[in-house]
C-alpha cells in the first residue's frame, strides 16, 4: 500500500513541476504545439519505462515523477511524448513478461 502511496506523490510533485516547467519556457495561455520534443520523449520514456517495469520503490518514483514531468505539462504540449513512453513501456512489460 505504501508503494502505490509514493508512486501517487511523485506523479502529483512531478506534474507539478511539469506545469510550472512550460509556463516558465511559454506565457501564452494556450498553444498546441505540433512538433515532437525529443528531449521530453525521452524523459517520457525512461519515466514509464521504470515506472512499470522497476520492481524497486525508490526507481519506480523516480520513474512516476519522470513521467509526471512530462504528462503534466499545459494542455497542448506532451501528450505525444506521454503516449510514445507509454506504448514502449507497456511492449517491454509484455516481453518481459512472456511466458511460453
Amino acid at each position: 500500500m505504501l508503494d502505490y502511496l509514493v508512486y501517487l506523490l511523485t506523479f502529483v510533485i512531478g506534474s507539478i513541476l511539469g506545469l510550472l516547467y512550460s509556463y516558465k519556457l511559454h506565457g501564452e495561455p494556450f498553444i498546441v504545439d505540433t512538433a515532437l520534443n525529443s528531449k521530453m520523449c525521452i524523459v517520457s520514456i525512461i519515466g514509464w519505462v521504470l515506472g512499470i517495469n522497476s520492481g524497486n520503490i525508490v526507481l519506480g518514483g523516480i520513474g512516476f515523477l519522470l513521467a509526471g514531468f512530462v504528462m503534466g505539462e499545459r494542455p497542448g504540449y506532451g501528450r505525444k511524448e506521454t503516449a510514445i513512453g507509454l506504448v514502449i513501456a507497456i511492449i517491454i512489460y509484455l516481453l518481459l513478461h512472456w511466458t511460453i
